[in-house]
């Protein structure tokens, strides 16, 4: 009998153990995945009231004149480990609906969706594959993480995304960041029809402390069908600056080159630079002002139709009201002049385009 009790009394107290160790489990797994949310909506009037309610064709965030809208609505569920971490997140909004026009079906509504693992016990070393935020700029499509209301010429004109194999080492200091990427393209899910060349990236991120980012990303690829393939070759440069504790100020500049035809050995060039400054009033009131230019006169990247293609000279300046620590209004006002009359203005063609954007964001 005592053998009996003590041996029912070894299996209640291995049987706790267990569920103690599985309920231990869940509530890592827990820690593990987390989910999180934004969503955006919007109201833009643009000066030149064009009737088809559509922007200039070279944006792609609050691309809808005269009507309230949503930009970017988004779930994600993120899991992090010591050894794998994974990202996937769906979106909605006309940022989606013009961004990724050319994707299939249901990848227009991937935001993100990517896998990674840890290859070294001893180095910050990882291998991330899938659709990942893009390498390039200091300006996502996520409105809340941008100094400005609207993104600027410079963050629409090239990827917001990219799909393929990146490789990444953090200093263990945390001060430097390298990578290199295997890519589908230049901002391409799937290939262009007719395209097997590689695409490859690298970035470099040095962070000396808290206050202060220098980065440097580069792109080569072909983004055409190889039968008539022109290698393009990019840099991102730009650097993060917060010089006092209320006034931050970034800079950046973007050299791109591309082969005026296949097999040529001349290059066509386009180039931008841009600045930012932002100034914080208090926990709930932030100012911030842009300065750009973006030169493209041979329409490599935004095609005009014009005799001097897009060169064009553009500036805002936004409010931006904390409602509360995930609330957030914000209000632009900005102006684009161009070196050809490519814009509309009282119906007649203009050098200039004004417009007026505010939002209403959510993040959770």
């Amino acid at each position: 009998m005592n053998k009996l009790i003590k041996t029912s009394f070894l299996f209640l107290l291995s049987t706790q153990a267990f569920a103690w160790g599985a309920k231990e489990d869940d509530s890592l797994k827990t820690k593990a995945l987390t989910f999180s949310g934004y969503l955006e909506t919007y109201y833009s009037y643009d000066l030149g009231n064009p009737e088809t309610h559509e922007r200039p064709a070279f944006f792609y965030n609050f691309t809808r004149h005269n009507e309230v809208n949503l930009n970017l609505g988004l779930v994600k569920a993120n899991y992090n480990t010591e050894k794998v971490r994974g990202n996937f997140a769906l979106m909605a909004g006309t940022y989606a609906q013009y961004n990724l026009a050319s994707e299939q079906g249901l990848l227009k509504n991937v935001f993100e969706a990517n896998v990674g693992v840890k290859i070294s016990k001893t180095k910050n070393l990882w291998v991330d594959a899938g659709i990942m935020p893009s390498h390039i700029g200091f300006e996502s499509a996520i409105g809340k993480d941008c100094w400005n209301l609207t993104r600027g010429m410079l963050a629409e004109n090239s990827p917001y995304y990219e799909s393929g194999v990146k490789i990444g080492h953090t200093s263990q200091n945390d001060k430097w960041y390298m990578a290199a990427m295997y890519l589908n393209g230049w901002q391409h899910i799937q290939r262009p029809s007719g395209n097997q060349t590689p695409a490859l990236g690298t970035q470099l991120t040095y962070k000396p402390n808290t206050k202060h980012t220098l980065n440097w990303s580069t792109f080569v690829g072909n983004d055409k069908p190889d039968t008539a393939k022109q290698m393009r070759i990019f840099n991102n440069l730009y650097a993060i600056l917060q010089l006092t504790p209320k006034l931050g100020l970034t800079t950046g500049f973007d050299i791109g080159m591309q082969q005026s035809a296949r097999g040529s050995n001349t290059y066509e060039v386009w180039y931008t630079p841009v600045i930012l400054a932002r100034y914080t009033f208090s926990d709930h009131f932030k100012l911030a002002a842009r300065g750009e230019y973006y030169s493209d006169a041979k329409g490599v990247i935004i095609v005009t139709g014009s005799t001097h293609g897009f060169q064009t000279l553009g500036y805002s300046l936004n409010l931006d009201y904390s409602v509360s620590e995930n609330i957030m209004f914000r209000i632009e006002g900005r102006g684009l002049h161009s070196k050809d009359a490519i814009f509309s203005l009282d119906k007649k063609p203009s050098h200039n385009n004004y417009f007026v954007t505010s939002s209403l964001a959510l993040s959770f």
